[in-house]
């Protein structure tokens, strides 16, 4: 399993016992003093903060053909884990199953459970559940060299919104990614301390970046309009990166547009 954190490292002491499978804890450039050594965990310091591409870090040191991630405020269930395992050992067409996520004490389903399993772009007979295009990143398991031979998380998005992109790597490269709602984390958010404004701009920058790194140019334009009525500031932030977005632009199939259309 890989954990990537950054200065929570009282949060940590919290949910690192629960995790009941070998941890690499990526630690991304705290300057609270970085997290504890715990035993039996593999604490990677990466002495700067790269966002969510500290995960890939965490699988390119990872020896397992299957990895799971988790953050700092979750952890996988009893039995999910090797539960999860199994399932990817059943179908070898999938690179990346989803958990089926509770949020707080309350127990609260993620409202992105609901759309995974709406189904809407199928369940395929050699899937074990239906067919997603998203994900949150807490939840899933992924094949380690697909998530690898994809790229994983690419850097330019740093964090909040990167899996989306991901999930069309993996697909356009002919994986399967499944919601398998039997597999449960539990995720607790700490209810404040976060700049909900700095997250919105990041979360606008992201999808536009995204639209723009892969999308065609009817749904880039529609992303970027309805983003900029949003937050001018994400919009004026994606187009700063565009020499880098036009560097690694890259289309997607026709059949999985066709799906992301259908989604959308």
């Amino acid at each position: 399993m890989v954990v990537a954190t950054r200065n929570r490292r009282e949060r940590l002491r919290e949910t690192v016992p629960r995790h009941l499978a070998s941890v690499i804890l990526v630690d991304n450039g705290s300057d609270d003093g970085g997290p504890d050594e715990y035993a039996g965990v593999d604490v990677l310091r990466l002495g700067s903060n790269i966002g969510a591409a500290a995960r890939n870090a965490g699988v390119e040191r990872a020896r397992t053909p299957f990895v799971a991630f988790a953050d700092d405020d979750s952890w996988w269930e009893p039995g999910s884990l090797a539960a999860a395992a199994g399932v990817l050992r059943a179908y070898p067409e999938t690179a990346l199953i989803s958990a089926r996520v509770l949020v707080g004490p309350q127990l609260v389903e993620d409202p992105i459970c609901r759309a995974m399993a709406e189904a809407r772009i199928g369940v395929p007979d050699d899937a074990p559940g239906p067919s997603i295009l998203g994900f949150l990143a807490c939840a899933v398991m992924v094949r380690r060299d697909a998530f690898l031979q994809a790229g994983g998380f690419n850097p330019m998005l740093h964090v909040y919104g990167e899996e989306a992109l991901l999930a069309m790597d993996l697909a356009a490269a002919g994986h399967r990614l499944s919601y398998v709602p039997e597999l449960t984390v539990r995720h607790m958010p700490l209810p404040a301390g976060r700049d909900n404004s700095r997250r919105r701009r990041m979360e606008v920058r992201n999808r536009v970046l995204t639209a723009m790194l892969r999308r065609p140019g009817n749904v880039v334009r529609r992303t970027v309009a309805e983003a900029w009525r949003e937050d001018r500031g994400g919009v004026a932030d994606a187009f700063k990166l565009l020499p880098r977005v036009l560097r690694q632009r890259r289309p997607l199939p026709q059949n999985l547009e066709r799906d992301l259309q259908l989604l959308s």
